[in-house]
């Protein structure tokens, strides 16, 4: 069973940084996009930045300069290093990947749990 586990979140003043890893673990064959996702209260689910396995990354214009995504594909593993965070960036964080498991025939979307971040002004 493939499984996407975060870590990192929590409770930061503004202007401070935090940083997200989320690993991906079970019976993967391949994995296509890796990305982050928040929700606020509210709000709807919104992409935040995502790192294609081969391509260039993308992220929300409200998080360029600021966030960065990295993705380390020997261990299924993707980072957002976070700086300069605001109280508008406050929401539930949420990894994504898009990966084919062992066994299937296509790829599927996989999320985490999502992670807290709150950021006070």
């Amino acid at each position: 069973q493939v499984q996407l586990r975060e870590s990192g979140g929590g409770l930061v003043q503004a202007g401070g940084s935090l940083r997200l890893s989320c690993a991906a673990s079970g019976a993967i064959f391949s994995i296509n996009a890796m990305g982050w996702y928040r929700q606020a209260p509210g709000k709807q689910r919104e992409l935040v930045a995502v790192i294609p396995s081969g391509g260039t990354t993308n992220y929300a214009d409200s998080v360029k300069g600021r966030f960065t995504i990295s993705r380390d594909n020997a261990k299924n593993t993707v980072s957002l290093q976070m700086n300069s965070l605001k109280p508008e960036d406050t929401a539930v964080y949420y990894c994504n990947a898009v990966l084919k498991p062992l066994g299937l025939s296509r790829s599927y979307d996989y999320w985490g749990q999502g992670t807290q971040v709150t950021v006070s002004s």
